[in-house]
């Protein structure tokens, strides 16, 4: 078993490790505070190849590999996670679905856009009444009669990147006696008439990723803006968040490893009854087992990364891997977030201090792109083959 990564590994996890380091950090928690979005360093992460690292260069990315991409995930998320986000939904919930299942045309227009920070793409999956259970959708899509557009009525909610995205992937049912075989994927322009932005989310965390709802009355979608074939919906919608649920446990990684790295500083600085409080056994088992489970998901991370690699060439399946990685790499980041916390006493409870954003901001991890509990359900049914 090699561990070695490859010189375009180590070159994407050093540019991204170098921008976070030296732009996003010294802005997150000002952008934490405000909650506005951080349209200037994103378009610099796009000019860089990291909004579209696995997209290829003839559509304006990088042309890396899963594996780079978790790397520059873990990166980014550690300077904050509000970046990691927005980088997250730009790779994985966007370009990721219409680079495999869009026409050439669609990956030239709106692939190319996103992938280099020109536009800021964003997935339109979770209604009010459903999220996890996203076969339960309302939002209808009814073929004109001419058969030149589709006349779509939507309501989305929990929208990443909503309130500034100019494109999104949305689903809508076309056939509501079909199930989840009824539901079909658009292309969706902001900027046409019948789109409406609703107000943005105040969040616990991730601030600086907005996040709004959206309606859709009465928006005509060209054909052409279909991605995929009418009933294919639900399966790109689920195979998108395997892609993304990757990207989410890279993210929980580097929430993790600032947490930790944090925590480890602290208590070689910290100094309780004459001594430094790392010299505690207490704080040493509680440093002991924050890197165990960091490493831990870490590795389980780039596993499912590879497996994702593996399956693209293989046609098989990565969603126990992705599942799995992003259950026990979210877990990890809010248990690591809260240890950090405590190392730090009062002073972890003060925002004069960033772990108390790493514990706000590790909790999302649990919940988007599949709650833990329905990651718990995808590994067992996977083992068991039960539904």
């Amino acid at each position: 078993m090699d561990f070695k990564l490859t010189d375009e590994q180590q070159m994407i996890q050093a540019a991204a490790r170098d921008f976070a380091r030296d732009e996003i950090a010294p802005v997150a928690s000002e952008f934490d505070a405000s909650g506005e979005f951080p349209l200037a360093t994103i378009q610099r992460m796009g000019e860089l190849g990291l909004m579209g690292i696995e997209v290829p260069e003839a559509y304006g990315g990088a042309g890396l590999d899963t594996i780079g991409y978790a790397l520059a995930m873990m990166e980014v998320s550690a300077a904050d996670a509000a970046h990691g986000t927005i980088m997250s939904v730009n790779n994985s919930l966007f370009c990721n679905g219409i680079l495999k299942h869009g026409t050439e045309e669609q990956k030239q227009k709106y692939v190319r856009a996103v992938a280099t920070g020109e536009e800021i793409g964003a997935y339109a999956l979770t209604e009010p009444q459903s999220g996890s259970d996203a076969a339960n959708m309302r939002s209808r899509a009814v073929l004109s009669d001419d058969g030149s557009h589709y006349v779509i009525n939507a309501r989305k909610s929990w929208i990443t990147s909503g309130p500034v995205a100019r494109y999104l992937v949305l689903f809508a049912v076309t056939d509501p006696d079909a199930g989840a075989r009824g539901v079909t994927a658009f292309l969706i322009d902001a900027e046409r008439d019948g789109y409406h932005r609703g107000k943005t989310e105040p969040k616990l965390g991730i601030r600086a990723s907005a996040t709004c709802e959206i309606e859709l009355t009465d928006y005509k979608c060209p054909v052409k803006d279909r991605l995929g074939e009418e009933g294919q919906g639900f399966k790109i919608a689920m195979g998108v968040l395997d892609a993304g649920r990757i990207g989410i446990a890279a993210q929980a990684v580097g929430i993790a490893q600032a947490a930790f790295d944090a925590s480890v500083e602290y208590a070689r600085e910290r100094k309780a009854f004459g001594k430094e409080i790392g010299s505690f056994q207490m704080i040493q088992a509680k440093l002991a087992d924050m890197r165990t489970r960091l490493d831990a998901s870490r590795l389980l991370t780039l596993r499912a990364a590879w497996a994702k690699m593996q399956a693209a060439e293989t046609g098989g399946r990565f969603t126990a891997e992705g599942s799995m990685a992003k259950l026990f790499a979210s877990e990890s980041a809010m248990w690591i977030a809260h240890q950090a916390v405590q190392i730090h006493g009062g002073m972890g409870y003060s925002k004069e201090m960033p772990v108390e954003r790493y514990f706000r901001d590790a909790k999302i991890t649990e919940i988007y792109e599949g709650t833990s509990e329905i990651q718990r359900m995808v590994i067992a049914r996977n083992e068991t083959g039960l539904r």
